[in-house]
């Protein structure tokens, strides 16, 4: 539909097309063919330096003088569009300064199984707050002439077996939970989409859902590739995967190591024969040169510059991301208000998670180790630390200013040294943690996915050794995702738990700003310096086994069959469904304040479904996308000290419809001083409100009741309100 079709876009194309015309089928293949990890060959006749493609989707991967930002996990918590867009502002900025082109990420899988290794590098356990995360983070990042790239196309929700998997999804499930975050980004004019493997079929060859899904039906117009490393993951498996879809592979090895590539003299000697058509490395072309013009990068781009004299990017960043720390830090409880903290006598603080590696934030390769403070996950999806100050310098930093004494045990397995530091403590910290990453390293006897959901380290028993001599016992966790914390959440000696995720470099960043004023992103909430607004971007279980989907840990060579069985009720939606009580529900938080809902009001156009007809681009069509329903409430802030509340909308479909019993379709994060009120809309598109119909292959409104809930969780709905729809 060319009402769809940004004028970006077109102008990228009208240059692509042009610059083509000069081109032998040769450098057309040279364009599709990166004959190394992270960089395309030079064309002179166009002018055309190559491309430089880099991790990670928190920072510049394997380089210095960059920013460590935190994770895609952590931004989510936020639930702040300004944070998120600002964020991807900042790492576009620092790839930029670097000369690259390409920046691979966002990663936007989803957290189906709250075990997976790399769902930290994403946006956690609901579509729409994973498509908002995305959309602004693309926005963020190709302001600054940088390339986005949404990955992984498509159902990439595991390590184990990623290799020789098949993700077996059905229709309804592919469009409304693992599509929607894509959708988002094509919305935001995404340059580019790398691929995995689904159904069957390798997902780089998959005409279903590179052409179906991605190229027709959401009218994705930019380039779609496999960054690919031979000891890490395979997924171009023919020359033929150009004719599916796939625009480049890199290096696309026949086998790891061998050189020759699937693309490459292998694509020229298919177009020469005629087994494929030159028109499909044309379109190739084009699409990988359309990305480059679309940014601007054929002017006055900056050379690339990752060696040890390159550039520093960084900035002012470190100040963002501290916000982003504190913004993300999510206060799940706070037994009479031990928090926030007013200079007190004695502070103890426990756990190797305050202090530093010995050999430094760097010192394992891709981080792969849980040794001190953690700051991010492990892999490809990582990037150098500039510095990481610990949480316990920061504390003792604070600790000085106020006059506060501080012992410390840095030991996970000295139960009796932590219970000795922890012993008549004003207030005990106990900082516990738990990682994950890519397959392609073994932490600790975690391959890529974690074994289970406890605490590493045996937490669980320091947390209990400290709570039995500290009557006033605050745990502190760095997690890639969900921890079970029953072995001691309700016990009366832990007052506080405090929920900080993955921050990147400022975990423990202290610095000096005025005579007082501090910079650590965990201090900022801890001290009240910044009220809690971070939301939990996942549900926190009793029990592994109260979600519906976990890591097939099984070990084949030969296909593993994956099935999303448990369909659209992944997350809190499974929860809901089923009636399992969470320890703690998707989007909780507490702040040091408190806010009052109410006025609710329901108002919009009468509804239709859209007269589209199903096709290139249908999934973009305008109508689709009006906004044609408006919520409106008054938020007021009715404590005694200024905060952000996150209010979140949820929809109750039709029981005809069989959905999940509640559906996030929109949030906000607003600030309000005490006694401040102020009206907050949410609107809604006739997407918004929308089921995937399999058999018309359309999107259509469910007919009968719609619920309306509005509150400051998935179960904290303070405002109910319906719709005929």
């Amino acid at each position: 539909s060319p009402t769809v079709l940004s004028p970006e876009w077109d102008q990228a194309y009208t240059k692509a097309e042009a610059a083509l015309a000069k081109l032998t089928l040769e450098e057309k293949v040279q364009l599709a063919t990166a004959p190394c990890i992270g960089n395309t060959v030079a064309i002179s006749s166009i002018h055309f330096p190559g491309l430089c493609l880099q991790d990670s989707a928190l920072g510049v991967r394997n380089t210095q003088g960059n920013s460590a930002f935190p994770a895609g996990i952590n931004v989510a918590a936020t639930f702040n569009r300004t944070l998120m867009r600002q964020r991807g502002v900042a790492m576009g900025q620092e790839f930029r300064g670097k000369g690259v082109h390409v920046q691979l990420g966002p990663d936007m899988n989803m957290m189906r199984a709250p075990a997976a290794g790399r769902a930290w590098e994403g946006f956690g356990g609901d579509p729409y707050l994973s498509g908002e995360s995305a959309y602004e983070t693309i926005l963020g990042i190709q302001s600054q002439g940088v390339q986005a790239v949404a990955k992984h196309f498509l159902n990439n929700e595991q390590e184990h077996s990623r290799m020789w998997s098949s993700s077996n999804v059905d229709d309804r499930t592919q469009h409304e939970i693992y599509l929607h975050p894509f959708l988002r980004s094509v919305q935001a004019n995404v340059a580019a989409v790398m691929c995995s493997y689904i159904n069957g079929t390798y997902a780089c060859e998959n005409n279903g859902t590179l052409r179906g899904y991605l190229k027709d039906e959401m009218g994705f117009r930019g380039c779609t590739y496999l960054s690919i490393r031979p000891t890490h993951w395979v997924a171009t498996h023919s020359t033929g995967s150009a004719s599916a879809g796939l625009d480049m592979t890199m290096p696309g090895d026949v086998f790891p190591g061998s050189i020759v590539s699937y693309f490459g003299a292998s694509l020229v000697h298919a177009v020469t024969s005629g087994d494929i058509p030159e028109s499909v490395v044309d379109d190739m072309a084009t699409l990988i040169l359309a990305g480059w013009y679309l940014l601007g990068q054929d002017l006055n781009y900056p050379e690339v510059s990752l060696g040890p004299t390159g550039p520093d990017v960084q900035g002012d960043h470190a100040s963002l991301i501290r916000t982003i720390g504190a913004a993300s830090t999510v206060l799940l409880k706070n037994h009479n208000h031990t928090l926030p903290l007013s200079a007190p006598q004695s502070i103890a603080v426990i756990g190797s998670g305050a202090g530093p590696n010995p050999s430094g934030p760097n010192a394992c390769v891709d981080r792969s180790c849980d040794v001190g403070t953690l700051g991010m996950g492990w892999g490809s999806g990582t990037a150098n630390y500039p510095y990481l100050v610990t949480p316990l310098d920061a504390i003792q930093a604070r600790a000085k200013v106020d006059g506060s004494s501080v012992s410390s045990s840095l030991s996970d397995s000295d139960l009796n040294a932590a219970a000795k530091a922890a012993k008549g403590a004003s207030i005990a910290f106990v900082f516990i943690t738990a990682d994950s990453g890519e397959q392609s390293y073994d932490v600790e006897g975690n391959w890529g996915d974690r074994n289970d959901l406890q605490a590493w380290h045996n937490g669980d028993a320091l947390v209990e050794s400290v709570a039995r001599v500290n009557n006033n016992t605050v745990v502190v966790v760095n997690a890639v995702g969900p921890v079970i914390v029953e072995s001691w959440v309700n016990n009366p000696n832990v007052t506080g738990l405090v929920w900080s995720g993955l921050p990147g470099q400022e975990a423990g960043k202290f610095q000096m700003y005025s005579i007082i004023s501090y910079g650590n992103a965990l201090v900022d909430v801890l001290y009240g310096d910044y009220n809690p607004s971070g939301r939990l971007p996942y549900t926190i279980g009793k029990k592994i086994s109260d979600y519906a989907a976990q890591v097939d840990y099984t070990l084949l060579v030969a296909t593993v069959e994956i099935p999303y069985s448990e369909g659209l009720f992944i997350d809190y939606r499974h929860f809901d469904a089923v009636g399992i009580l969470p320890r703690f529900e998707f989007g909780f938080g507490l702040s040091y304040t408190t806010f009052d809902y109410s006025a609710l009001n329901i108002s919009g156009l009468p509804l239709v479904d859209c007269p589209y007809t199903p096709g290139p681009g249908s999934s973009l069509d305008p109508c689709l996308h009006e906004e044609v329903i408006s919520v409106n409430f008054t938020l007021r802030n009715n404590g005694t000290s200024g905060g952000h509340e996150t209010p979140q909308l949820y929809l109750s479909p039709p029981l005809a419809a069989n959905s999940p019993p509640y559906i996030l379709k929109g949030f906000d994060s607003v600030f309000l001083v005490p006694g401040e009120s102020r009206i907050v809309s949410f609107t809604l598109s006739r997407y918004s409100l929308s089921i995937w119909n399999v058999v018309t292959q359309r999107w259509e409104i469910p007919k009968g009741t719609t619920g309306v809930g509005v509150g400051a969780s998935s179960r904290d709905r303070r405002l109910v309100g319906s719709m005929v729809l």
